[in-house]
C-alpha cells in the first residue's frame, strides 16, 4: 500500500497513517472487511518503524473503523454506514481542481437520460432487452474459440503476445481482403487497418479528415456512437433524412454547396437505427457527388453480411474509382463484441495518416485475437456461425415483426431485409421518452428514438433489436410492451 507521507510535517507520521487510512475506509475506497497490510509489511513499505503502524492501527480500532482477527490480520469493519456515492451530476467537492469544475457544463457528457443509450440504471433479472445493439452472446462459438486459442498458443507461442505489425496481423489482413473481393470490393493487405472495432475505426477517419468546427454530414437518425464522437470533437452535424431508400441523396448536393463539408458518414446497409438499405441509385449518385465536390465518404459496414431477404447492393467502395470512399467492417456483430476486431480499407496518402493515429491511440489491436480470429475465418467456421446466425436472426425479425402485429397493431414499421434493428413508429401522442420507464416498470426496453437524432426532442420512433432475444421472450417483450402503451394511452386522456 502506497500512503504518501510528508517527513518534514509537524504531523507524527501514525496520525499521517491513520488520517490516510481513515479518509479511504469512510469513502468507500477500502470496502468493508477488506484485509490491510500486516504491520511488518506496511512499516517496511513504507521505511517506517512497525510501533508507528501499530499505533495507527489501534487508533483506527478504537474509533470502530477497523477490528483485528487473532493469527488473520487487521480488517475493515463491516458495521459502518458509508454514505451514499456521488452521482454522476453531483456536485463536486470544493478541494478538486479548477479544471475538474471546468467540465461541468458539458451536458454532452455528463448530463444525458439514462435511457437515452437504451440502459436503464437498476438491474432486473426478468427484463427483456430489445434495446442493445449486439447480438446474442448465447450464439457465440465459444468452444470453437476456446481450441483456435489453443491451437494458436501451441503455433505461436510468444509471438502472439507481441505488439506485431502496427497496421494488423498480415495474415489476417490477407483473409479480409479476400473476403472483400469476394464481395465485388477491390481490397488489398496493404490497404487494411486492423482496429479495435468499428468504433476505433469511426474515431480514427474522424481525426484524419477533420478538425474541430468542421462539417461533416450524416443521416438523421444515424448511429448513436458516432453522433456522439463528432459531437465531442467539436464537429458540427448536418442530417440529411432517411426513407425507405436510405439516405434522401437528392437533398445532398445542395448541402453540399452550402456548408462544404469535410465527411459524409453514412451506413447503407441496414442502417443503424432504421434498418433500411441505400437503393442502388442513391449509392451511384452518392459516389458521383463525393467525387465532383472532393468530398470524402465513410461508409459503415457493421452488419452486411446479415441478409435475410432481397437483393444485395454494391458497396459504395466497390462504386469508387477514385479513392474517394473510406470503408469500415466489424466482426463485433457476427461474432462476439469482446473480440474488438475491425478494419479501415483505405487507399493513398490517407492510409499512412491512419496508421500514424492508431498508432499513438493504441499501438496495435491485440495480436493474440488477430491471430486467433484469422485461424477460425480460414478455417471456415466463420462462414458456418454466418449461416448459423442468419438463420436465427430471421426467425427473431418474423417474430418481432407478428407480436408488433397481434399486440401493438397501431404501431407502424417496414420489415428489414437484414441487420438486426427494427425502427416502429409509436401511435398518435405517444413518444418513446415517456414510454420508456412505464416499459421498464413492465419488464422490457428498447431504444429511444431521440438517441439517433439530430435533435433531442421526444420521438415518437423507437429503436427494437430482435438478435438478442429468442422468439419467445420477443413475444413476451411485446406484450409487455403494449401494456405500457395502454398505460402511457390512459394517462395521456386524464391529462
Amino acid at each position: 500500500m502506497r500512503i504518501p507521507l510528508d517527513r518534514d510535517s509537524s504531523i507524527p507520521l501514525y496520525k499521517q497513517i491513520e488520517d490516510f487510512l481513515k479518509e479511504n475506509i469512510l469513502s468507500g475506497i477500502l470496502p468493508p472487511d477488506t484485509r490491510l497490510p500486516s504491520s511488518r509489511q506496511l512499516a517496511h513499505d513504507l521505511g517506517v518503524n512497525r510501533i508507528t503502524v501499530e499505533t495507527a492501527y489501534d487508533e483506527l480500532e478504537a474509533d470502530g473503523l477497523v477490528y483485528s482477527r487473532r493469527g488473520s490480520g487487521t480488517y475493515v469493519s463491516p458495521s459502518l454506514t458509508l454514505p451514499d456515492k456521488p452521482s454522476v451530476g453531483a456536485s463536486m467537492p470544493a478541494e478538486w481542481p479548477v479544471w475538474q469544475y471546468e467540465l461541468l457544463p458539458r451536458r454532452d457528457i455528463s448530463d444525458q437520460p439514462v435511457f437515452e443509450s437504451g440502459i436503464y440504471i437498476a438491474e432486473r433479472k426478468d427484463l427483456v432487452s430489445l434495446a442493445g445493439g449486439l447480438p446474442d452472446s448465447r450464439l457465440f462459438p465459444v468452444e470453437d474459440f476456446r481450441k483456435v486459442f489453443r491451437s494458436i498458443l501451441r503455433r505461436d507461442g510468444i509471438r502472439a503476445f507481441e505488439y506485431g505489425d502496427g497496421a494488423g496481423y498480415l495474415p489476417l489482413r490477407h483473409t479480409i481482403a479476400q473476403i472483400l473481393s469476394s464481395q465485388g470490393i477491390p481490397a488489398r493487405p496493404e490497404n487494411l487497418l486492423i482496429t479495435s472495432g468499428s468504433q476505433q475505426g469511426i474515431a480514427l477517419v474522424t481525426q484524419v479528415l477533420t478538425r474541430p468546427g468542421d462539417v461533416v454530414i450524416v443521416e438523421d437518425p444515424t448511429y448513436a456512437s458516432a453522433l456522439d464522437f463528432f459531437r465531442t470533437y467539436g464537429l458540427k452535424v448536418i442530417g440529411i433524412p432517411v426513407d425507405s431508400r436510405g439516405m434522401a441523396v437528392e437533398q445532398l448536393e445542395e448541402i453540399m454547396r452550402a456548408y462544404h463539408p469535410r465527411m459524409i458518414y453514412t451506413i447503407p446497409n441496414f442502417q443503424n437505427p432504421t434498418g433500411v438499405c441505400m437503393s442502388g441509385q442513391r449509392r451511384r449518385l452518392l459516389v458521383v457527388l463525393s467525387a465532383r465536390y472532393n468530398i470524402p465518404i465513410l461508409e459503415d459496414d457493421f452488419v452486411g453480411d446479415l441478409r435475410y431477404d432481397g437483393r444485395a447492393q454494391p458497396a459504395l467502395k466497390a462504386l469508387d474509382a477514385d479513392g474517394n470512399v473510406l470503408l469500415i467492417g466489424t466482426f463485433s456483430k457476427m461474432l462476439m463484441p469482446g473480440l474488438r476486431v475491425g478494419y479501415v480499407l483505405a487507399q493513398g496518402p490517407v492510409f499512412q495518416q491512419l496508421m500514424f493515429f492508431k498508432k499513438i491511440s493504441d499501438l496495435a489491436t491485440s495480436t493474440l485475437t488477430q491471430r486467433a480470429l484469422e485461424a477460425y475465418i480460414t478455417v471456415g467456421r466463420y462462414q458456418a456461425h454466418l449461416r448459423r446466425a442468419c438463420h436465427a436472426y430471421r426467425r427473431r425479425r418474423d417474430a418481432l415483426a407478428e407480436a408488433l402485429r397481434t399486440y401493438l397493431p397501431e404501431v407502424r414499421f417496414e420489415l428489414p431485409q437484414g441487420g438486426i434493428f427494427l425502427w416502429a413508429q409509436l401511435p398518435g401522442g405517444i413518444f418513446s421518452e415517456d414510454l420508456y420507464p412505464l416499459a421498464w416498470q413492465e419488464g422490457v426496453t428498447f431504444a429511444v428514438g431521440s438517441a439517433f437524432s439530430m435533435n433531442k426532442e421526444k420521438s415518437p420512433f423507437m429503436r427494437l433489436t430482435f438478435s438478442q432475444a429468442t422468439p419467445a421472450e420477443i413475444d413476451l417483450g411485446i406484450r409487455r410492451l403494449a401494456k405500457a402503451v395502454a398505460r402511457l394511452q390512459g394517462m395521456n386522456k386524464k391529462s
